[in-house]
């Protein structure tokens, strides 16, 4: 299943997790109104904001957008760093997902959201990133030709909830991709599908191809290993 627009206005997302049995606290529409407004305090009422993706928004963002701009934001990276246990994986077998961690520098995408858009795509946004609080909106410095531009809204992962996967190995999180598929699809796609969609806007993000090889390398090894038995 891809996860659109119409499935996010729909509350369907809200209704699974809420049925899932997993127990997570999912945050009211009430409450999610109370967070955009919060994040937009610091803002002028009535202007446009800018939002920094780093992942799925870059090749999902299903949200409207008057333009973008690749660049740089500091002191914060992307990695593979919060589990999923239904959209990329299960229960079972957790799937992973990036996030905005601590250190480093990120590029990705600046996304200008026009002023009279803002609070109907800060909802699509909210109902999608910030349903179980995996994530804090933090207004970051975003770089375009290493000149300041603007700042924007990130999401970057709430390291108090017990999704934030901490410092896991870069094998386990090879495994992890290389085998976890939840309702959304597989980890591996959403892996593959980042990769694609920063090259595409001219960004090789070098760590996130050698993982990808070796994402690869795992599932070859694997169907390597069912071929031969089912041959037996």
């Amino acid at each position: 299943m891809i996860l659109t627009r119409a499935y996010l206005e729909s509350g369907l997302l809200q209704k699974a997790i809420a049925q899932s049995g997993l127990g997570m606290h999912l945050l009211s529409e009430a409450e999610l109104q109370v967070s955009i407004q919060n994040t937009l305090a610091r803002q002028k009422t009535n202007s446009d904001i800018w939002l920094f993706a780093y992942g799925s928004l870059i090749w999902n963002p299903i949200f409207h957008f008057a333009e973008y701009r690749t660049g740089t934001i500091y002191g914060l990276h992307r990695r593979f760093c919060l589990w999923t246990p239904l959209g990329r994986g299960t229960p079972d077998n957790p799937g992973l997902v990036l996030g905005l961690d601590r250190g480093g520098s990120c590029r990705g995408i600046a996304y200008r959201i026009a002023a009279a858009n803002v609070m109907s795509e800060l909802t699509i946004l909210w109902r999608r990133e910030m349903i179980v609080g995996s994530y804090v909106p933090t207004w970051v410095k975003f770089y375009h030709h290493d000149k300041q531009v603007t700042e924007a809204i990130a999401f970057v992962v709430n390291r108090h909830r017990s999704g934030y996967a901490g410092n896991i190995s870069f094998d386990a999180t090879v495994d992890t991709l290389a085998t976890a598929k939840g309702q959304l699809g597989s980890s591996a796609d959403y892996l593959f599908q980042t990769v694609d969609g920063l090259v595409s806007v001219g960004i090789h993000d070098r760590p996130l191809l050698h993982l990808r090889n070796e994402v690869l390398a795992k599932q070859a090894a694997r169907d390597s290993i069912s071929r031969q038995d089912a041959q037996r």
